[in-house]
């Protein structure tokens, strides 16, 4: 089967940011590995209404072409590096899912 017939993964993380500075080191150090596994964010924040339950204060949707892709990206250590500084400075909760496929 084409890798491209597969359904695409995805990140979803809800984000409580403590210090915005320091988590710019976090952005800073995860533009590399994202463009590294072709990620694409379709979520990085942004306004927001929510009508049911509660949520953190930032959302963030991250696109990989399949689900394989995604857990690959947050498994390699460029990506744990870059965690590591994001942890000391954010709270959240994090997910990688498999999209629906055709």
């Amino acid at each position: 089967m084409p890798n491209d017939s597969r359904p695409k993964g995805y990140w979803v993380a809800h984000v409580d940011v403590h210090d915005m500075e320091r988590y710019k080191d976090y952005i800073n150090a995860n533009g590399p590995v994202f463009a590294e596994y072709d990620a694409r964010f379709l979520v990085r924040g942004g306004g927001r209404e929510v009508r049911e339950g509660q949520f953190r204060s930032r959302t963030v949707v991250i696109e990989f072409k399949d689900f394989e892709t995604a857990k690959a990206c947050y498994d390699s250590m460029a990506y744990q590096d870059a965690k590591a500084l994001r942890d000391p400075v954010s709270a959240g909760d994090m997910q990688i899912i498999e999209g629906y496929g055709e």
